[in-house]
C-alpha cells in the first residue's frame, strides 16, 4: 500500500458516520488517545513535572507505580538517605530497604581499584567514577522493588549489583519495578538480534577483505634491553559486512605487538591508557611484585613496567582488570616469545594466537553472559576467524617451519593440528617431549613424532614439521566445532 492510499484516521462503519452516539464514541477514543501520548511522553521523559500535582516524576517514581499496578503510592515526604561503597566487584551494603513513598537518595563511594558507575532499572544513572571518587544519584520515590548495577562490561555478571526492597506495600515485592528482566544494557547481554552468531561464509568473506595479522616471528634484536611504548586504545573492529564489535587493544591490534627475546634480556614497557575505561597488564614471561606494575590505569595514566625475561617459553601477556574474562575477549593480549638456549635455525618462523569471541550487540564489547557460559560465538588465529585461508601461511617443500602456538582463551582448549603433517619436534611449557624425532627419554631415535600441540588457555609452545610436498596443509584446532568457529588457517606450500 502507497503512503498516499494508506487511511490517516479511524476508519467509520458505512451509515453511521453523524450519530450522536458515533461522535461521542469518537470523543472518547480522542481523549484516550490523548492521555496515551501524554503518557508515553511522560514515560520517554520522566523527569518531566506533573502541571498541579505539587510533584516531579522521576524515574523512580514512574517505575515504581507501574510496578504497584493500580495501587495508588503516596508519597511521604522523607528521603531515604544510603551510602554504597565498593568491595571488590561487589557494592555493600547490596541490600537497601527503603519505605514505599520515600525518595532514595544514593552516594556512591568508588573504594575500588578501577571506574564503577550505577544505573537503576528505572532509569536513574550515574556516570563512571574514578577510584576514590563520590557522587549522589537521586534514584527518585520508591514505590516497588528496584535494581540497580555496574553497567561497565562484565561488572553486573561478577556481582555488582544492588537490590532496593520497597517496604510497606503488600505484594510489590518482586515487582516489574525491579525486575532484572528488562532491557539489557548495552555490552551485558542484549539479544535483540545483531547478537546472533555470523555465518562461516560471512567470517570467511570479511577475513579475505582485510589485511591479515602478520603472523612471521620477528627478528632478535642484538640488544639485550629492549624498550616499547604500548598504547591501550578502544575502537570499532570489521566483523562481517554492516557489523563491527567494539575492541580494547594495545597498540590497536588484537592480538597487541609480539615480542622476541633471549633468555637474561630485559624489557622496558611503557604503558599508556587512552581508553574511556581502567586497563592494566601482565606480563607472564617476568617474575614481579604485581602490586604496582600490574595495577589498573585510569584514562590518561601511565606506567612502567620492567622484568627479566628469566626463563624459555611463549608467554602470554593481558589486561589484568577485574573481570580479566572480558578484557581478554575484548583483544586485550599477546605475547612474548624467549627463546630456549640453543635453539637451531629453521626456515620459517611463525607465531599463532588463539582466542574466543563472544560476541554483543553490533558495535558493543564483548557478552559477559555469553563469556560467564563458555560458547563463543566465534574462534581466531590472530585476533580473526578465518584470515589465513584468505592470506596463507607460506613455505616450501623441505624447508624447516617452526610454529609458536599459544591459547590465549580466556576459556577454550587448543588441540593444534597440522592437516597431512606430522611435527617431529614438540616443544610445550619449558620442555620437548619430542625433538627430531627423538623421544625426551632419549630410548627412540628417528621415529617419534606428534599429530598435535594440545593447550590450556595461557599454555604456550612450538611444533617444527617438514611438508613433504607441495599443497595446501590446514591449520586447525582439533576441537572440530571450534575450527568451523574461525581457529583455521592454511600453510600454503609450494614445490
Amino acid at each position: 500500500m502507497s503512503e498516499q492510499s494508506r487511511p490517516t484516521g479511524p476508519r467509520q462503519l458505512p451509515g453511521r458516520e453523524g450519530t450522536p452516539t458515533s461522535r461521542a464514541a469518537m470523543a472518547v477514543v480522542g481523549v484516550v488517545i490523548v492521555v496515551g501520548v501524554a503518557l508515553a511522553v511522560l514515560l520517554a521523559r520522566p523527569a518531566t513535572g506533573l502541571a498541579g500535582g505539587g510533584m516531579t516524576m522521576t524515574p523512580a517514581a514512574t517505575a515504581g507505580a507501574a510496578g504497584a499496578g493500580a495501587t495508588a503510592v503516596t508519597p511521604t515526604g522523607h528521603t531515604t538517605e544510603v551510602t554504597l561503597h565498593v568491595r571488590g566487584m561487589s557494592f555493600t551494603p547490596s541490600t537497601i530497604q527503603v519505605p514505599v513513598g520515600d525518595r532514595l537518595r544514593v552516594t556512591l563511594v568508588n573504594s575500588g581499584d578501577q571506574r564503577h558507575d550505577l544505573v537503576f532499572a528505572n532509569g536513574a544513572a550515574l556516570e563512571p567514577l574514578a577510584p576514590g571518587a563520590t557522587a549522589v544519584l537521586d534514584v527518585g520515590m520508591i514505590s516497588g522493588d528496584l535494581e540497580g548495577w555496574c553497567s561497565l562490561p562484565g561488572h553486573r555478571q561478577l556481582g555488582m549489583v544492588v537490590h532496593v526492597v520497597a517496604v510497606g506495600t503488600p505484594g510489590t515485592s518482586g515487582s516489574s519495578a525491579g525486575s532484572s528482566s528488562g532491557s539489557a544494557m548495552p555490552g551485558m547481554g542484549a539479544t535483540d538480534g545483531t547478537t546472533a552468531a555470523p555465518t562461516m561464509a560471512d567470517l570467511q568473506a570479511e577475513a579475505a577483505a582485510l589485511p591479515a595479522y602478520p603472523a612471521q616471528l620477528p627478528p632478535l634484536d642484538p640488544s639485550t634491553d629492549h624498550s616499547y611504548t604500548f598504547t591501550i586504545t578502544q575502537q570499532q573492529d570489521p566483523l562481517t559486512a554492516g557489523r563491527t564489535r567494539e575492541v580494547w587493544t594495545y597498540n590497536g591490534t588484537t592480538p597487541g605487538p609480539i615480542l622476541h627475546g633471549r633468555v637474561g634480556d630485559t624489557f622496558h614497557i611503557t604503558l599508556v591508557n587512552h581508553g574511556t575505561m581502567g586497563h592494566s597488564i601482565d606480563f607472564h614471561a617476568g617474575e614481579v611484585a604485581p602490586d604496582q606494575p600490574m595495577r589498573t590505569l585510569e584514562p590518561g595514566q601511565s606506567l612502567d613496567y620492567t622484568f627479566t625475561a628469566n626463563r624459555a617459553g611463549i608467554w602470554m601477556y593481558h589486561c589484568a582488570t577485574m573481570p580479566m574474562s572480558s578484557h581478554i575477549a575484548n583483544g586485550m593480549f599477546g605475547a612474548v616469545v624467549i627463546e630456549p638456549d640453543g635453539l637451531e635455525q629453521v626456515d620459517r618462523s611463525y607465531v599463532v594466537i588463539q582466542s574466543e569471541l563472544y560476541l554483543g550487540a553490533n558495535g558493543q564489547p564483548a557478552d559477559a553472559t555469553k563469556i560467564a557460559g563458555l560458547v563463543p560465538d566465534v574462534v581466531a588465529f590472530n585476533g580473526r576467524a578465518f584470515q589465513y585461508d584468505a592470506h596463507p601461511l607460506t613455505a616450501t617443500v623441505g624447508q624447516r617451519v617452526r610454529l609458536w602456538v599459544l591459547d590465549a582463551g580466556p576459556n577454550a582448549a587448543l588441540s593444534f593440528h597440522v592437516v597431512g603433517t606430522q611435527f617431529d619436534t614438540v616443544w610445550t611449557e619449558g620442555a620437548y617431549r619430542v625433538h627430531h624425532g627423538t623421544a625426551t627419554d632419549g630410548t627412540t631415535t628417528g621415529s617419534t613424532g606428534a599429530q598435535v600441540l594440545s593447550l590450556l588457555p595461557a599454555e604456550g609452545g612450538f611444533v617444527e614439521l617438514v611438508p613433504p610436498a607441495a599443497g595446501r596443509y590446514a591449520l586447525v584446532n582439533h576441537e572440530m566445532s571450534l575450527a568451523e568457529k574461525g581457529a583455521h588457517g592454511v600453510l600454503q606450500v609450494t614445490g
